[in-house]
């Protein structure tokens, strides 16, 4: 089958950005002049993905705001002549055919998954995380990931490798070498201290899933931090059929944390036609 949806949990409070996301979704935090979880939809369309849902929760409403329809800023547009804004208002608009739903209580990454059992039905589908942007222009990570998927047709985790020191963050995978880049999934851990991790593969935000998760995941209980774990049903998951790990190609971004919030915002802001060189002479300047 193939891949035709994609799901994004945007349901988290985003506390590592307080006081700004006590108001704000960090999904709608501006790189340069682009809301976070504009960059993940342009992926994923761009890897050939129109049905998305994302996973809400309490004060998101704005996330699924900016995708709708504004008439009287489209109609403010079009009366001053502004042709090039209009068009980019409506491409915006018009870019995917966008779902959400409610996770009504924060019971973690896995429970969110779970929310999207009747929007993705009996076939494989995207995970795409609201706050990991990849930078990869002439071919999207997630693109890459669903090539991986139509030849080996099982589940795919997107990885990279990270530094000994960052091991603990992430759920990390081990597995054996199928070719260059792919793994066969032998284990997964959640977050484990750098003398107990099987590799230094991290997981980080992409994931292509069968769908034999869902009744997987309703059967797990809480995990690590108290909450569902997505990794948890992901390696019991690899029990049951085969699934691989891509060390995909692209520069990524954790915009959930402030320095990766702040090396996204300079280095897009170095790729921003019109505004590249005037910022690059500033920051070859800039005195503090």
């Amino acid at each position: 089958m193939k891949v035709r949806k994609a799901v994004i949990p945007a349901a988290g409070l985003g506390t590592r950005f307080l006081p700004v996301t006590k108001s704000v979704p960090k999904e709608i935090l501006p790189i340069v002049d682009k809301p976070t979880i504009q960059y993940i939809i342009e992926e994923i369309v761009a890897s050939g993905i129109e049905d998305i849902l994302i996973i809400t929760g309490r004060n998101k409403d704005i996330i699924i705001n900016h995708f709708d329809h504004v008439p009287e800023l489209e109609f403010n547009l079009k009366m001053k002549g502004k042709e090039a804004e209009l068009r980019m208002v409506e491409n915006i608009t018009n870019m995917a055919n966008i779902f959400t739903v409610r996770q009504g209580e924060a019971k973690g990454l896995g429970h969110a998954v779970l929310c999207a059992k009747e929007f993705v039905g009996d076939e494989p589908f995207a995970v795409v995380l609201g706050d990991d942007i990849v930078y990869n222009e002439e071919n999207p990570a997630l693109k890459q990931m669903i090539n991986v998927y139509d030849k080996y047709q099982a589940s795919v985790i997107g990885v990279q490798a990270v530094p000994d020191d960052q091991v603990d963050k992430y759920g990390i995978v081990s597995g054996k070498s199928l070719s260059d880049y792919v793994y066969e999934v032998e284990d997964l851990v959640e977050k484990p201290p750098i003398d107990e991790a099987p590799s230094n593969l991290a997981i980080l935000g992409r994931y292509i899933i069968s769908p034999e998760i869902f009744e997987i995941l309703e059967h797990t209980g809480r995990g690590a931090g108290g909450e569902i774990q997505l990794t948890d049903g992901l390696k019991k998951l690899a029990r049951r059929e085969k699934m691989v790990a891509y060390d995909f190609a692209g520069r990524r971004y954790d915009v959930g944390d402030k320095l990766g919030f702040l090396e996204a915002t300079v280095e897009y802001g170095l790729r921003t036609p019109g505004l590249e060189d005037k910022f690059r002479e500033y920051l070859k300047n800039l005195e503090l």
